[in-house]
């Protein structure tokens, strides 16, 4: 075993211990994936990645993703988080205020600046959920929505519905077996739910059957909520939020360039060190 840099770092926040965290393993080149799974259930947060050398020649690095019970080809606040990382070890970007991070889903490009790190979205695949699918998140959030949900595929799949408003989004208490029940039925990982005030979705994120009953603040769910506005009223720049209800409070910037979207938000390294494995 050696000594192998690591940093827990709070994503889509400047304040440390508002946002979500990742941990982050900068020197992941010769563990085994069962190494990187036994570690990810150790540090028993919703990711902890594992910065590799990249297959790619134009990428600077390989990330490889892994919730506590499986690894996953992409999610959004643990890629930010560990662009944050490798910038804040002293990396230097083959690109000036780039990068380009290798993982389950190919190539991802970053943007890095002093307004945070913002990533371009994949490709995503969109379908609609039957009404048998809408009536069981209905039953399982006890609220209704105003649409019948999307499945929204970004590498890491959301059953994504819009409810009245943020308010009554932050009031709901959903059953999770009935939650995880109908991912499981609509094929997705979780539930992104979002509700509008003003301007701005107030988004919640769900995946117990997954290891994570309510994500804090979910980089993915928020691409998945992009998508799903984008289709509806084209496109649209705003800010989200997530988190108040389990006493976090993120922030996510969501901007358009032609076919392109970008998700954006700060982070802050919370814990700096090393780890044996």
């Amino acid at each position: 075993m050696i000594q192998r840099r690591f940093r827990q770092v709070d994503v889509f926040t400047t304040v440390p211990y508002q946002g979500n965290p990742v941990a982050v393993v900068l020197d992941g080149d010769g563990l085994t994936s069962e190494q990187m799974q036994a570690i990810a259930r150790w540090t028993n947060l919703s990711e902890t990645t594992f910065v590799c050398a990249p297959a790619t020649p134009a990428a600077d690095y390989r990330l490889r993703i892994f919730c506590p019970g499986s690894e996953l080809p992409f999610a959004g606040h643990p890629t930010i988080g560990s662009a944050h990382a490798v910038l804040a070890s002293g990396y230097a970007p083959k690109r000036p205020g780039e990068l380009l991070q290798e993982c389950g889903v190919g190539l991802v490009r970053l943007r890095t600046g002093g307004d945070g790190i913002a990533l371009a979205l994949p490709q995503a695949r969109m379908r609609p959920a039957d009404d048998d699918v809408r009536a069981a998140v209905e039953k399982a959030i006890g609220a209704p929505l105003l649409a019948a949900p999307v499945a929204v595929d970004l590498g890491i799949v959301w059953l994504t519905g819009q409810v009245a408003s943020g308010e009554l989004l932050r009031t709901l208490r959903p059953s999770m077996e009935g939650i995880a029940a109908v991912a499981r039925r609509a094929q997705t990982n979780g539930i992104t739910l979002f509700g509008m005030e003003g301007e701005t979705p107030e988004v919640r994120s769900f995946a117990p059957h997954e290891g994570t009953p309510e994500d804090p603040v979910c980089g993915s769910g928020n691409g998945a909520v992009a998508c799903y506005l984008r289709q509806r009223r084209g496109a649209q720049d705003y800010r989200a939020r997530q988190g108040r209800c389990v006493g976090r409070d993120g922030h996510i910037r969501i901007t358009h360039d032609g076919d392109t979207i970008w998700l954006a938000g700060q982070a802050v390294s919370c814990i700096e060190g090393s780890i044996v494995a």
